[in-house]
């Protein structure tokens, strides 16, 4: 089924329902079919033609999901800004899809205006808010059209979203997905958290644009709620789970870390939680445990990237921090193929790898790219045959389908003639307890051509030197693959979702001849 049927669909059974909230704002689901109509129909009566690129620039508002639904039945191909991002690179996604509108809050709009020239494909700004005398306004532009659902045909095949890679190792490159591969997509996410119901509450922490959007539909077609968060807080995370009965909720394990660790968090009434999914980066086990403390056996991990997902879950049941060493390594992967997705280990020439050794994940799975970008050659290189694609990262399967991570092939740290994976490294030195945060990088070294060297991030009130966890490394992973350096600082960089900047954080804190402790 289409976004349009669905919309269709909903606001008919559910018309009265709350779709969407923000803050003490309501939209119904027939609000919403009216107000995604009238966007669709304002790009078209501005000259935008279905299957152009129209970009959204938008902290989590009101006007979200509404915009993510209009955007989809009028045809138009979604590309999301990044609202923490300077004007330039956004100016640069603009120039990279060919954006022909952009639908712009009025708080980014002056950033990014004295570019827009720069960006000549765009021939229409509508903005969301109190814009500058002589730009069009947003609610002035759906007032000014019908209510109708466009007549717009959507083929499977054409095109939808345009993700951007999340640049953690240089500029990002945008990925394109199909309606039939977006909504298979979302329900092969509904499939593995066991289903929605018109019961759900969703909570949205990160950005409604990027991650939180991901299950938007799935949530549309029965019926659920969505309530979104203007930014992430502890605090008001937990205010907003107690007051709006939230049932299904999505964090990053940082966010998950100062939830559990919130002063008065243990008394706080979250029992109306059912399901709680997190991804992006690995999470230590001493807030895997605290969480489980605080919401119960609710978790469940995701594997995926913007190319593809969701490619494997780690579902409820396999978070067993107590349980026998076979249970206890269950927490160490990233779970088991999602039902309708396949993975292999493969090496450099593409044969399948035996269990237990490292190789790149490939998969098969429904909600793979169909491109990237204007890039042909770069879709050759990440697309196989039979619709398997290269994920780039390392890891290895065990017996039983389990997929543990080792690291993106590019990050791979050859030492000595020997390959470290940062993420070893970093989830050994997860475990140390004063460490609330690291990332490992490899740096040059004159004699072994690299070596790890870690950014640590301790938990408050602690201490421990660099050579402590010098020799903690060593003794958890062994003294090749131990790290040789520590730099310490109060955060690293990360995107909204969560994800670490390696790229940053080799620029910032380590740079490139770092002081060489412990070699």
């Amino acid at each position: 089924m289409n976004p349009s049927s669905l919309l269709d669909k909903s606001a008919r059974i559910y018309g009265d329902r709350v779709a969407f909230a923000c803050g003490d704002r309501r939209q119904t689901f027939a609000e919403l079919r009216d107000r995604a109509a009238r966007l669709a129909n304002a790009l078209s009566a501005g000259g935008i033609r279905p299957g152009e690129r129209v970009a959204v620039l938008s902290d989590n508002a009101f006007e979200a999901l509404e915009q993510l639904a209009g955007l989809a039945i009028g045809g138009y191909v979604r590309c999301a800004l990044y609202a923490h991002e300077p004007a330039e690179k956004n100016l640069y996604l603009l120039r990279l899809t060919g954006a022909a509108a952009l639908v712009v809050q009025d708080k980014h709009y002056a950033a990014l205006a004295p570019v827009l020239a720069q960006a000549p494909d765009v021939r229409l700004v509508f903005v969301v808010g109190d814009g500058p005398e002589g730009t069009r306004g947003y609610e002035e532009a759906l007032a000014g059209v019908s209510a109708e659902p466009p007549d717009v045909v959507l083929r499977p095949d054409d095109p939808h979203v345009i993700r951007f890679s999340s640049g953690t190792t240089g500029r990002p490159k945008g990925i394109l997905h199909t309606v039939r591969g977006w909504m298979d997509m979302g329900n092969e996410f509904a499939l593995v958290l066991d289903g929605f119901t018109a019961g759900d509450r969703y909570l949205a922490a990160t950005p409604f644009s990027h991650a939180a959007g991901l299950v938007a539909w799935p949530l549309i077609a029965v019926g659920a709620t969505s309530v979104v968060m203007p930014s992430f807080d502890p605090a008001t995370w937990l205010d907003l789970v107690e007051r709006e009965r939230i049932t299904f909720g999505m964090l990053a394990p940082t966010m998950i870390q100062l939830v559990v660790n919130h002063p008065g968090a243990a008394e706080r009434d979250v029992s109306s939680l059912r399901k709680m999914l997190y991804g992006s980066a690995p999470i230590s086990e001493t807030t895997l445990v605290a969480a489980l403390r605080l919401w119960g056996d609710i978790m469940y991990q995701t594997y995926g990237q913007s190319e593809a997902m969701p490619i494997t879950c780690l579902t409820s049941g396999y978070h067993v921090p107590d349980g026998s060493e076979e249970q206890r390594a269950w927490l160490r992967s990233a779970g088991r193929p999602t039902p309708n997705s396949v993975v292999r280990i493969v090496d450099d020439e593409g044969n399948d790898l035996p269990p237990g050794e490292v190789g790149e994940v490939v998969a098969l799975c429904p909600g793979t790219m169909h491109g990237i970008w204007g890039d042909p050659e770069a879709t050759r290189q990440r697309l196989l045959p039979g619709g398997w694609i290269r994920t780039r990262d390392m890891g290895s399967l065990s017996a039983d389908g389990f997929l543990f991570l080792a690291d993106r092939k590019e990050d791979t740290i050859i030492s000595g003639g020997f390959n470290i994976w940062p993420m070893e490294l970093e989830n050994a030195l997860a475990a140390h307890p004063a460490v609330a945060e690291v990332s490992v990088v490899g740096v040059p070294h004159p004699k072994w051509g690299e070596t790890p060297h870690a950014a640590v991030v301790l938990h408050e009130g602690a201490s421990v030197t660099e050579q402590e966890l010098i020799e903690w490394s060593r003794e958890k992973v062994g003294s090749v693959k131990k790290i040789t350096g520590v730099t310490f600082t109060d955060s690293l960089p990360r995107t909204p979702i969560g994800k670490v900047l390696r790229r940053l954080v080799r620029e910032q804190y380590v740079g490139e001849a770092p002081r060489i402790a412990g070699a």
